[in-house]
């Protein structure tokens, strides 16, 4: 058995205990992030967990692939379609937005963001509706390649109650997978936060994980100096994202 794991595992439990909570609930999604995290969910409390599914225009195989994984643990599934609901909020929003100034039309990245936000919103207000119901705390997925740079939507799979793995690189929940017995074609598969068909992580950063790490691990000039650059600024433009709400002057 993996030592980080027990490390991890004992860490959810304590948590738990100091919470008052039963156990963990979390969104299964297919990729290695929450898979490594509903492992170690279910190693804290063995038979009170929940993984979720959300599939909201997802693809297929992500569902597949979340099943591989609950079957190969043995953990409890849900299931909430998320489609029909990020439909109705999706026109009703569209319909509020036309007319509205400064609205810019534009096939720009984040120009597709306020409408791909909505679905991990969603997704978080369905967790919190579950583990409410239970008693259980909402486990993230986040890991600390992705923390470092924001790469989360804020009060979506940034709404938790705590990161099991947010102190891992990716390299690193990568290794802990395959210490945990993680399906390989979990292990293998392109990352991708499943906001739109197509999309990757990677792409969607415009540089790889292991550039990354490079950075984290030897500084700026470790990496090309225009992904240097990117993460930079990806950095400070997230910092928002690492602390509560502002309060003004009295």
């Amino acid at each position: 058995m993996s030592e980080r794991g027990k490390r991890i595992a004992s860490w959810l439990q304590a948590r738990a205990a100091a919470a008052g909570a039963r156990g963990f609930t979390f969104g299964l999604s297919g990729g290695i992030d929450s898979s490594v995290v509903g492992r170690l969910c279910q190693m804290a409390a063995p038979q009170r967990v929940l993984g979720v599914l959300l599939p909201c225009y997802s693809h297929p195989i992500d569902e597949e692939d979340a099943r591989l994984v609950a079957r190969t643990f043995g953990i409890p599934l849900a299931r909430v379609d998320l489609g029909a609901t990020f439909d109705t909020m999706n026109e009703a929003l569209h319909e509020a937005v036309k007319g509205l100034p400064e609205v810019v039309e534009s096939v720009d990245i984040k120009q597709q963001m306020p409408g791909a936000n909505i679905k991990p919103r969603l997704r978080m207000a369905a967790l919190y509706y579950l583990a409410n119901s239970l008693n259980y705390l909402v486990a993230g997925t986040g890991n600390r390649s992705e923390l470092t740079l924001g790469y989360y939507t804020k009060y979506g799979d940034g709404g938790v109650d705590l990161l099991p793995i947010g102190a891992l690189l990716k390299s690193e929940v990568r290794e802990l997978a395959r210490e945990l017995g993680v399906p390989a074609r979990v292990i293998d598969k392109a990352p991708t936060a499943g906001l739109w068909m197509g999309q990757t992580d990677e792409a969607e950063m415009g540089f790889t994980y292991d550039a990354l790490e490079q950075f984290l691990a030897d500084g700026p000039t470790a990496v090309p100096a225009e992904v240097a650059d990117r993460i930079e600024r990806l950095r400070q433009a997230s910092q928002h994202k690492h602390a509560l709400p502002p309060i003004g002057p009295a």
